[in-house]
């Protein structure tokens, strides 16, 4: 089955909604109410979750929020199986667990057979009050994730999880299923095997990374399979820069000295043309045809306002010019048209 994406109009900028589910910290209930409402009012119309973001703390404000938005359901939600929510009545809800401050009194266990994918999807039906969810991705498969399991885990994921997730797309209790990773290899084992519709790639089609272009994104646009972008400021590296003196991040970790080279020289340009870093960003990945939106985290209303405020920077065509002389961004990459 092909999804007929004329009936999905992502926008080129969607919520991605971990930071609502107390990631690192807490976020109050007003404050995650107020920034999905501000989205809503400034557009957006995509929004990406899942029962790990919290424990199900994203998906119950995202689904309280949008209840009194959207009594129509007329956003598109994505959220994520792969992971079971296990009752923790003992744990420390004072401290972060699994990188959430979350009060809910679970705890995320990886698990990829038929019967988890359809609690999981039931239980977040619930919390998103939906009568139906639109994309329903795997969260997580992968060597990246799992090492050495795996293959056990891929074995268990195309066995069971995967059969469930086709019977809910073919019954219409979902409209696309897919994968949310972090890596392409994954991705591309995944499409030899099964049919899919989308893809939540974080972090690896970015400024500093072009891989995919490579394999993956032509395998997508023979397949007519398309990309979500998450992660698209690396973890962190390309919405701040190197250059302040304080600790950077880049692929949850610190970054090499590569990478930092990269960033910089990628931030002279940036000071050169007068483009935020930021914005570039945000607005390179979605020039490439099979990449239907971007969705970085958003978890305040400041991140929201600079998030829209940067997707719509000019930027003049000379400066991606100038990164593919400078070597940094690969020279077949599509690149914005120049504003």
């Amino acid at each position: 089955m092909t999804l007929d994406f004329g009936t999905l109009d992502f926008g080129t900028l969607g919520f991605g909604a971990a930071a609502i589910g107390n990631l690192y910290r807490a976020i109050a209930e007003n404050d995650a109410q107020s920034v999905i409402e501000q989205a809503w009012a400034a557009g957006l119309r995509y929004f990406d979750t899942a029962p790990h973001y919290g424990f199900g703390l994203s998906e119950k404000r995202l689904g309280a929020a949008l209840a009194d938005l959207d009594p129509g359901a007329t956003a598109i939600i994505s959220t994520k199986v792969g992971r079971r929510l296990d009752a923790t009545p003992d744990a420390d809800l004072s401290q972060v667990r699994q990188g959430f401050l979350s009060p809910e009194p679970y705890e995320s266990r990886f698990d990829y057979s038929y019967d988890a994918v359809m609690r999981s999807w039931e239980a977040s039906r619930v919390r998103l009050r939906r009568d139906h969810i639109d994309i329903l991705y795997v969260h997580d498969i992968g060597r990246f994730a799992h090492g050495d399991a795996h293959p056990a885990r891929m074995r268990e994921f195309l066995d069971g999880g995967f059969r469930a997730m086709q019977e809910l797309r073919a019954c219409g209790a979902v409209r696309a299923i897919g994968l949310g990773v972090n890596e392409t290899a994954v991705c591309e084992e995944i499409l030899a095997h099964a049919d899919i519709d989308l893809i939540l790639l974080a972090g690896r089609y970015t400024l500093l990374e072009q891989a995919p272009l490579d394999g993956l994104l032509p395998l997508c646009a023979a397949r007519g399979v398309r990309i979500i972008l998450g992660g698209p400021y690396n973890s962190g590296i390309l919405a701040q820069g190197v250059r302040h003196g304080g600790p950077v991040h880049y692929d949850y970790g610190a970054p090499p000295a590569a990478i930092v080279d990269r960033v910089r020289r990628i931030e002279e340009q940036c000071d050169r043309f007068g483009v935020a870093l930021a914005a570039a960003a945000l607005q390179f990945p979605i020039a490439h045809p099979v990449v239907a939106s971007v969705i970085p985290g958003i978890g305040s209303t400041a991140h929201l306002h600079s998030a829209i405020t940067h997707m719509a920077q000019p930027i003049p065509a000379a400066f991606w010019d100038a990164l593919r002389q400078e070597g940094v961004i690969d020279r077949r990459a599509p690149v914005p048209t120049g504003r």
